[in-house]
């Protein structure tokens, strides 16, 4: 044998022993910390002095786990999994309501227009008390919420608590259809505009069924709003543009650890339209899917890009099957628009406790767009047209972190048994005075994180019989902060008036009533329409530099 053959074999000996032995410490690893899991389990069970959980301290386990991974990835336990095909698919078995559970109490957040809950006048912001025979103050609000749903044509017994007066309702429940359009209409300009704000399974058809009837109506230029849009499923992101793009085209590139996984997606089918000026509409809520469509349609030069930067979220998740019913949803791959860029935000591969570094505060790079436009990566989808809005202040995110604006417009709702049509209505001056007045008298609605410490402060003086010395300066600190406050908001007024604009009108014309309004009144849509109407600078815009 020659020395070259000795030494090739000596080198794949070495190559192919490191890789086994890196495969069995790696394997060692996690067997080792899953058998020190297993025993401590196991001695926690046999000899904690009361009695345990095991599916909450599992439960607790895994969510501590992957927390420090990144939001993303999600363990779901059985009636998880139930909700994700609900949100995958649009249908489900219900009332015709969303609840959410907050501070102990089950709140109707939304109705569905037309569906049994709202025929049997069930309102937002009624608080359910009761769900056939079942206390919900005697229940997990996740477990008690899935009592609302079942099987079509049964009937749920409910009782309601609205401004302090106990109601009863029977509800029939029936198959519910979410649709992904919640408006399209055509504008007296011959402007279409679709509003999208989900990728479910009907994403794409519910699109193409409102472009057809739009077209023809004389719709001869597009609006296609993403704004708000969280996402979805990303085969659905490809057939929407897809529908605006010639068969074969790259729409967006997954890179995986998994070699399998790292896949190209392009379009499988013939456009609907390959010739309609489109301005796609972003903001800082539209994400992942939300995200390539935007992105792709950017990089392909099919349509002009208007809003804020989107939010940013370059990643992809897959479920994965695991024991007894629940799953994994598990982030596998970055995405990469056509042009190469991929525009995830925040690095949490680099997170340093509750610290995210952000891929924006370091260099972007430059890429080119069909036309050789230059687009850059790294935190989002860069407008072609930027809408310039106020910084939010970090009062105003509080805010909105809060049921403040929720409370204000049910409140607001009781109040007011009639309003003029969306397309007209108009949040007043005074009536955002009478908001600020009702967040001064409803001090628990919302505090900001200055207010909650000094009150944890004072309360901890008050143990320690030392409250009595402080008690007008506290007071004093606490009137100050409240005007900080109001100074806060007053920054963001317009902001924060558009959104108690669309809670009030989701109240009397859901959320199609929001849309009409936001046609009639939103800068960014007045934007648009300027730039369809103005086909030189439409075609200027996607030229190159």
């Amino acid at each position: 044998m020659t020395k070259l053959k000795k030494g090739i074999l000596i080198l794949l000996s070495v190559l192919v022993g490191s890789v086994i032995f890196a495969f069995r410490t790696d394997y060692f690893e996690v067997a080792k910390q899953m058998e020190i899991y297993t025993t401590m389990f196991k001695e926690i069970n046999m000899y904690y002095i009361d009695e345990i959980n095991p599916a909450k301290l599992t439960d607790t386990a895994i969510k501590n786990m992957l927390n420090d991974l990144d939001p993303y990835t999600k363990f779901y336990d059985e009636q998880g999994v139930e909700d994700v095909k609900i949100n995958s698919s649009g249908e489900y078995s219900g009332i015709g309501a969303q609840s959410n559970y907050y501070d102990g109490k089950l709140i109707i957040i939304e109705l569905f227009n037309g569906y049994s809950a709202d025929i049997a006048g069930v309102k937002v912001g009624d608080q359910i008390i009761k769900i056939d025979n079942i206390l919900v103050e005697d229940y997990n609000g996740k477990q008690v919420s899935t009592l609302l749903k079942g099987s079509p044509n049964t009937s749920v017994d409910l009782i309601i608590k609205r401004q302090e007066k106990l109601l009863n309702f029977s509800v029939k429940r029936e198959k519910i259809k979410v649709n992904p359009v919640p408006h399209y209409q055509l504008m007296d300009n011959e402007i279409g505009y679709i509003a999208l704000d989900r990728f479910n399974d009907k994403a794409t058809s519910s699109i193409k069924e409102a472009f057809v009837e739009l077209k023809s109506s004389g719709m001869n230029k597009l609006i296609l709003d993403l704004r708000g849009n969280p996402g979805g499923l990303l085969n659905e992101a490809i057939n929407t543009t897809n529908l605006f793009v010639p068969k074969n085209e790259v729409v967006v590139k997954t890179v995986a650890k998994v070699k399998k996984w790292s896949e190209t997606y392009r379009t499988k089918n013939e456009p609907m339209d390959l010739e309609i000026p489109i301005v796609v509409l972003i903001d800082g809520n539209s994400a992942s899917a939300a995200e390539i469509v935007a992105g792709s349609l950017q990089d392909l030069d099919r349509a002009v890009i208007l809003g804020t930067r989107s939010f940013g979220k370059g990643l992809v998740q897959r479920y994965r099957n695991l024991t007894y019913g629940t799953k994994l949803k598990l982030t596998i791959s970055k995405y990469y628009t056509p042009s190469g860029r991929n525009i995830q935000e925040l690095d949490y591969t680099n997170k340093n406790g509750n610290s995210i570094p952000k891929f924006s505060d370091k260099k972007r790079n430059a890429f080119k767009t069909k036309n050789g436009r230059t687009v850059y990566d790294g935190g989002g989808i860069a407008p072609d047209i930027k809408i310039d809005r106020s910084e939010r202040t970090d009062v105003t995110k509080a805010l909105y972190k809060s049921d403040a604006i929720f409370n204000y417009a049910s409140n607001y709702y009781f109040k007011h048994q009639t309003i003029t049509q969306p397309e007209k209505y108009i949040f007043s001056d005074a009536d955002y005075h009478n908001f600020l007045n009702f967040i001064k008298q409803n001090k628990t609605n919302f505090k900001t994180l200055s207010e909650k410490k000094f009150e944890s402060a004072f309360k901890t003086a008050k143990n320690e019989n030392l409250s009595n010395a402080i008690q007008t300066t506290f007071q004093n600190l606490t009137d100050q902060l409240e005007v900080q406050k109001i100074e806060a908001l007053n920054k963001n007024k317009g902001e924060i008036i558009e959104h108690i604009t669309d809670e009030i009108l989701n109240r009397y014309y859901f959320k199609k009533g929001e849309y009409q309004n936001h046609i009639a009144f939103n800068k960014s849509i007045n934007e648009a329409i300027k730039v369809l109407n103005n086909k030189e600078n439409y075609n200027q815009i996607l030229k190159n530099d």
